[in-house]
């Protein structure tokens, strides 16, 4: 049986390395295996940016990758916290004895507890991916402005 809780706290937690996939779909779960690809693009992003400096252009490119996954996991750590346990019980312990009156799909004080992190930590992550990102894009251009007209 599929816990409701500890699915929306390894989206949260574990979401950008694909952990709450693999738990609920197995290790045949594609989206499982492609979550780590732009979480591993953004970390290298910051690298870049320790290394050569916040000026380097393909650093700010990269960073939003990890700010947008991490905020997804988010997303979906509150989507699987606020899901009805009928609709929890039907989607993932479909087919499975007792599945209708499981208590795996049930709303605890911990689910409750990843919905609010979750949306606490996720909102602040996309606020500053894109901060970041529009920050750095128009700098880019006012540059590149003053390069043409000099």
């Amino acid at each position: 049986m599929k816990n409701k809780t500890v699915a929306a706290w390894l989206a949260f937690l574990g979401g950008p390395l694909g952990l709450h996939c693999f738990y609920l779909r197995g290790f045949s779960s594609t989206l499982g295996w492609l979550l780590p690809i732009p979480t591993a693009i953004g970390l290298y992003g910051i690298e870049r940016a320790r290394m050569y400096g916040l000026d380097d252009g393909l650093s700010w490119a990269l960073i939003p990758f990890l700010g947008f996954t991490i905020s997804g996991c988010a997303l979906t750590a509150i989507v699987y916290g606020l899901m009805s346990p009928e609709k929890w019980n039907a989607r993932y312990n479909a087919g499975r004895a007792s599945a209708a009156e499981s208590t795996s799909g049930h709303t605890s004080w911990l689910t409750i507890g990843a919905v609010i992190l979750a949306l606490l930590v996720g909102s602040t992550v996309l606020m500053a991916s894109l901060a970041f990102s529009i920050q750095r894009y128009f700098e880019h251009e006012i540059e590149a402005g003053r390069k043409i007209s000099q």
